[in-house]
């Protein structure tokens, strides 16, 4: 099963168009290709190494939280909320 995960946008390389995604103190490359208006700092989706919507903070935070009751792991900690 493939499920689609939040995170937030560290860095961009304009060059390629890949985004660095950090979610839970790991990082993850994605391309940018589907939703070209990213910025550093924005929370996105990401499934099978894509960009496929930007999210609005405060439901990425809560999406990462009900990730975090499901598989018994800080994914949101030192995030500002």
């Amino acid at each position: 099963m493939c499920i689609a995960v939040p995170g937030k946008v560290t860095v961009i390389d304009e060059e390629l168009n890949v985004a660095t995604v950090e979610v839970g103190g790991t990082t993850k490359h994605a391309s940018a290709d589907l939703v070209p208006d990213i910025q550093v700092g924005d929370y996105v989706l990401v499934h099978a190494g894509f960009i496929i919507n930007k999210l609005d903070e405060d439901d990425a935070l809560e999406t990462l939280k009900l990730f975090e009751e499901y598989m018994g792991v800080n994914l949101t900690e030192d995030r500002g909320k």
